[in-house]
């Protein structure tokens, strides 16, 4: 444990989610009688490494405050954007203006996405301890992958060995990300995640194999598998 590296954690919370057909966003949805954000934090939070944690947050958000971690110390909340890159270069900018250094660690991760085993935050940041780069935490396509034209009909297979899907954590140094991220924003690049920012600045990120049910919700049916998961193992 002490050979890994100490870190920030950055967390974009802004998004309304409006795929799950619900009355709040979806990080306030309650699962196992905590929200989804509750949980995403809890990971980060209960781990010795943590420096402090930065939630990009709505303007207008009445939830947050109700939250027990609210009065947490170490979570600083700043304002968010209307785009993901926004919120978390938000959070960036926060950490810069409190003296992180740029070689600091950051870790980026989904406010939706709870279940986070602490082997993977482990590997996570043991693997990338003295990468030159950075990378992310990803599971292997397994399934068959095709290409779809514009008739909706099928016009490739894609070679299923070399894809990746992207997960969260996602790990880079304070000053790098910082700044592919605003370059990119300014070059209107559209930036889906922040790998996508550190490769678009001539980077390349390393994949770090995770755990498969580190689940971002996304729809109704996530958190119904979510609900049923935790229920069999708090049995």
């Amino acid at each position: 444990m002490d050979s890994l590296p100490a870190f920030w954690v950055v967390i974009p919370a802004a998004g309304i989610g409006s795929r799950m057909r619900a009355d709040r966003p979806k990080q306030y949805l309650q699962v196992a009688g905590r929200t989804i954000l509750e949980h995403s934090l809890s990971g980060f939070l209960d781990h010795p490494h943590l420096r402090g944690l930065v939630l990009a947050l709505a303007a207008d958000d009445p939830w947050w405050p109700t939250l027990s971690c609210a009065a947490d110390a170490r979570i600083q909340r700043v304002r968010g954007g209307a785009e993901r890159a926004d919120s978390v270069l938000a959070g960036l900018d926060y950490l810069a203006g409190i003296g992180v250094p740029d070689e600091g660690w950051v870790l980026v991760h989904d406010a939706a996405r709870p279940n986070l085993a602490r082997s993977d935050l482990d590997k996570l940041l043991h693997s990338l301890a003295d990468d030159p780069v950075g990378g992310l935490l990803a599971v292997p396509a397994r399934d068959t992958l095709k290409r779809a034209g514009a008739d909706g009909r099928v016009c490739a297979t894609v070679d299923r060995s070399v894809i990746w899907q992207a997960y969260t954590p996602q790990m880079f140094r304070l000053g790098a990300l910082r700044k592919a991220l605003a370059e990119a924003l300014a070059a209107g690049v559209a930036i889906t995640d922040e790998a996508s920012a550190m490769e678009w600045a001539g980077q390349a990120p390393r994949l770090i194999e995770g755990r498969a049910d580190n689940l971002k919700v996304t729809r109704p049916e996530d958190l119904e598998w979510l609900r049923q998961r935790w229920a069999l193992r708090d049995a």
